[in-house]
C-alpha cells in the first residue's frame, strides 16, 4: 500500500488544489496584467490525465479536492471530469469535491454542477459596486456573477464569498458585502492581497492588513472566534448581527504556515509545495513516462521533501519586485 503524503516537517498532505487552466474571462488587477499570454492548450493536462492525477493523490491520503484556475468553468468538459472523480466520493475515499470561481459561467453550470457532487463552491467578488467592479476586474460582467450566484443558490449548492481586501478599491464596501452575503445565507471570507506576478501595478498601494480591517469592523459588529475548519487558512468569526460566518485569510500578518494541509498542482502539471515558493516538481513528466504509476509516486516523494516550512510573502515599501514572480492564475487560488 502506497503511503500517506507527509512532508519532512510532519504535515500530511489531504488537501489539492488543482488548477484545470491558467485562462480566465476576468483581468483582476491584483491578478493579472490586462494583456495576458496564456499557456498554448496542447502543455495542458488532459480530462484523462487530470483524473488519473487525483486519483494518485487520493490514493496517497488526500480528502479534499478544489479545481481551480484561471476560471476553471471555461475548461470544457470541466463537469465531466468532476463526474468522474465523484466515483472516489462514493467509495468514501474521498470528502469532497469543490471548485473556486469568478460567477461568470456560473448560470449554465449550477445544476450540472450539483448533479456531478459538487455541494459547495467558493465565489471571488470583490465588490458589488458595478464601476468598482469593472475598475477591478476590467469587465462589465457583474449582471452575469449575480446571475450565477442566483442559479447556484436555486441548485442547492452553498456558497462562500471570497473578497480580496484592497485599500483603494473596496476597503470602504466590505461591510456592506458582508451583510448582503449573509442577508442570502452565504459565509464570507476576507483574503490579504498577495504579491505574485507582475501586474503593472504597485501593490504596497492595493495591500490593506486585515488586522486593520478587523478592528474597523468591531466597531460596528460583534465578532465572536470560532473553532471552525474548513481545510484550509482560513480564521473564522461570528457575526452576531448578521448571523454569519466570516473568515480572514491572512498570509502576511499572520502567518498561517504551521498547519499547511495542502499542495497546488498547475495545468500544465506541475506541483508547488507552497504559493508563496517557486519550487516545484514535475508531475506530468511522470504521467507521461514508461511506468507511470511508480514515476508518479516516486515524484510525490520528491515533492515532499521539497515543502518549505512556510512562504515568504513580503509587502513592505512601495515599488517592490512580487515576492513570487509567477501569477497566481497559473497556480490556482
Amino acid at each position: 500500500m502506497t503511503s500517506r503524503l507527509t512532508d519532512k516537517f510532519g504535515r500530511d498532505i489531504t488537501y489539492l488544489r488543482l488548477s484545470v487552466t491558467d485562462r480566465c474571462d476576468l483581468r483582476c488587477t491584483y491578478c493579472m496584467a490586462e494583456n495576458m499570454t496564456f499557456l498554448p492548450r496542447k502543455d495542458l493536462l488532459t480530462l484523462e490525465e487530470l483524473d488519473e492525477l487525483c486519483s494518485a493523490f487520493v490514493a496517497r491520503g488526500v480528502r479534499k479536492i478544489r479545481l481551480t484556475g484561471g476560471e476553471p468553468l471555461v475548461r470544457k468538459g470541466l463537469v465531466g471530469l468532476i463526474e468522474n472523480l465523484s466515483r472516489h466520493l462514493e467509495t468514501g475515499a474521498l470528502d469532497e469535491i469543490t471548485l473556486t470561481t469568478n460567477g461568470t459561467q456560473l448560470a449554465k453550470h449550477a445544476e450540472a454542477l450539483k448533479s456531478a457532487g459538487v455541494e459547495r463552491i467558493n465565489l471571488s467578488l470583490d465588490s458589488l459596486d458595478r464601476e468598482v467592479f469593472h475598475k477591478l476586474t476590467r469587465r462589465d460582467a457583474i449582471d452575469q456573477v449575480m446571475s450565477g450566484i442566483e442559479a447556484a443558490l436555486r441548485a442547492g449548492l452553498k456558497i462562500k464569498i471570497n473578497t480580496v481586501a484592497l485599500k483603494n478599491s473596496n476597503a470602504t464596501e466590505i461591510s456592506s458585502i458582508m451583510e448582503w452575503a449573509h442577508s442570502l445565507g452565504m459565509d464570507m471570507t476576507l483574503i490579504e492581497v498577495m504579491p505574485m506576478g507582475d501586474i503593472g501595478e504597485d501593490r504596497f498601494d492595493q495591500y490593506l492588513p486585515l488586522t486593520e480591517v478587523r478592528e474597523n469592523l468591531e466597531a460596528k459588529y460583534t465578532l465572536i472566534d470560532t473553532p471552525l475548519k474548513t481545510g484550509g487558512p482560513a480564521r473564522y468569526v461570528k457575526i452576531e448581527e448578521t448571523g454569519g460566518v466570516l473568515g480572514f485569510i491572512s498570509p502576511l500578518t499572520n502567518n498561517f504556515c504551521a498547519g499547511c494541509n495542502r499542495v497546488r498542482v498547475t495545468c500544465t502539471g506541475q506541483i508547488y509545495m507552497c504559493l508563496g515558493q517557486s519550487d516545484k516538481v514535475d508531475l506530468r513528466a511522470a504521467i507521461r513516462s514508461e511506468n507511470p504509476d511508480d514515476a508518479l509516486t516516486a515524484a510525490l516523494d520528491r515533492a515532499m521533501i521539497y515543502k518549505p516550512k512556510s512562504h515568504d510573502f513580503k509587502i513592505d515599501k512601495p515599488g517592490a519586485a512580487p515576492s513570487v514572480p509567477r501569477h497566481m492564475s497559473l497556480t490556482g487560488g
